[in-house]
């Protein structure tokens, strides 16, 4: 049994090593395409770049893994089909659950390996990718600045520059549209400016020479005005850019910066708050806990202040504070939804790593094939279903369609059923995939002469 394992088991660390970095130099790739140019000609060093790279290796290696997991598990029962070596070992007495017995207990400890990287090192990396980003900002502010483009990231006013300089804050071509005030439409253009911060980090604040402002009137389209200036400096709030101080202990962590303990304590705290309002309104309303939670259930938070509280009968000068409570309890709940959708996600990625081997491993003797483009191209089609899977769970968990634990574990359900299917087909009769009946429906000017796998 020790032999078999040992077989078994050696057969898999290779193509798994060789995807999972694989698929990081994939993920690594298409953060350098999206990123790079945004980091280099800003005068940052090397170093800074590196530094950030390898923290963004974090998120990345979680996905690899489970992914490298599938690929391994194709490839190597593939190959073991194509050897015949799976049908001597079925002539020995060895059963298919015998043979994936050792992929699974491996699958386990890398599941386990990973859950606790999720839980101690991704937060922290998340957290110091997120500083780090705040540092560079506080270097450059024209980092977040991408020439050519409407920067959308201030509240009310979206900026466009046409040249940004590499080791100063200077600007050329800048374009700013002002929509803050609902009654005035106001559009600011200068040949140059600057760009700074006030000295804790509040304020954007914007030096523009030789340029003009024009303000339309929203309401009476006939009110029009231009104003030319040589110097003109705007101010304006920078929440919209994350600028804070750049010490760890001063930045707020996100849920993804959070480990379980952290975000169960908020999920905790936040439902004391959630009682607390639930009573208060008890109070005014004169209704029962159950009554409540049904007016809460039919009603839309985006439009508590302007629809009529039905069910609910208070005291007309308690109606303001009956509606900011309901409001209060929504953004209480949504921030329930989103910690409780964090913590299930770093249980059901890891998961994956399990789930998959019951995929990859009927699918590979079931297609005889332990090649890697095979491998690749079968396990690229169940993770871009597993994500897409695990993407919209999320984003109906978060806002309210599912309940938080059913949208990151539905992908693991589902693949686990039609894994668990395969693989108990595949003991009992050992099917073959007939690679003949595809090649039938490929025109004939498409087909290569050469022999298939059947006929070599």
């Amino acid at each position: 049994m020790f032999i078999l394992w040992r077989h078994i088991l050696r057969v898999h660390i290779g193509p798994f090593l060789f995807s999972v970095v694989l698929m990081m130099g994939i993920f690594l790739l298409q953060f350098l395409m999206k990123y790079l140019d945004q980091l280099t000609g800003k005068g940052l060093s090397p170093a800074v770049i590196a530094e950030l790279i390898t923290l963004n290796l974090a998120w990345m290696l979680v996905l690899a893994v489970p992914m490298g997991v599938l690929v391994a598990t194709l490839m190597a029962f593939g190959g073991l089909a194509s050897t015949n070596q799976i049908t001597a070992m079925r002539a020995s007495g060895v059963s298919l659950y015998r043979m994936i017995a050792p992929v699974i207990a491996a699958s386990i400890i890398i599941c386990l390996l990973l859950i606790s990287f999720n839980n101690d090192v991704l937060p922290d990396a998340n957290h110091r990718t997120k500083v780090l980003t705040n540092d560079i900002s506080h270097k450059k502010p024209t980092l977040t600045l991408v020439p050519g483009m409407f920067i959308q990231l201030l509240q009310g006013h979206s900026i466009l520059v046409r040249k940004t300089f590499e080791h100063t804050n200077d600007l050329e071509g800048v374009t700013i549209l002002d929509y803050s005030q609902p009654m005035m439409a106001s559009t600011i253009t200068a040949h140059r400016g600057t760009i700074s911060f006030s000295t804790d980090y509040r304020k954007l604040i914007m030096d523009l020479s030789d340029g003009e402002i024009h303000q339309v009137n929203n309401q009476f389209k006939s009110q029009y005005r231009i104003i030319r200036f040589q110097k003109h400096r705007i101010v304006m709030e920078a929440e919209g850019f994350n600028f804070q101080r750049s010490s760890v202990t001063d930045i707020s962590r996100g849920d993804r910066e959070m480990n379980v303990q952290m975000m169960s304590h908020n999920v905790d705290s936040i439902r004391t708050l959630i009682a607390n309002t639930d009573r208060h309104l008890i109070e005014m309303t004169g209704k029962r806990q159950e009554e409540i939670l049904d007016v809460r259930k039919h009603i839309e938070p985006s439009v508590i202040y302007s629809t009529p509280l039905e069910g609910i009968k208070a005291d007309p000068s308690q109606q303001a504070a009956v509606r900011s409570d309901l409001f209060l309890i929504s953004i209480y709940e949504r921030a329930v939804r989103s910690y409780l959708v964090e913590i299930y996600k770093k249980f059901s990625i890891p998961f994956a790593c399990i789930v998959f081997v019951f995929i990859g491993a009927p699918l590979g003797i079931m297609s005889r094939r332990g090649t890697f483009g095979m491998s690749a191209s079968l396990s690229l089609g169940f993770f871009v279903f597993y994500w897409a899977c695990l993407k919209g769970g999320e984003n109906l968990a978060d806002r309210g369609y599912f309940d938080p634990w059913i949208g990151m574990w539905i992908a693991n359900i589902v693949l686990g059923v039609i894994g668990l299917y395969l693989t108990v087909r595949t003991a009992r009769e050992n099917p073959t995939i007939d690679w003949s009946r595809f090649a039938r429906l490929v025109p004939k000017s498409w087909r290569s002469d050469s022999p298939s796998p059947e006929e070599s």
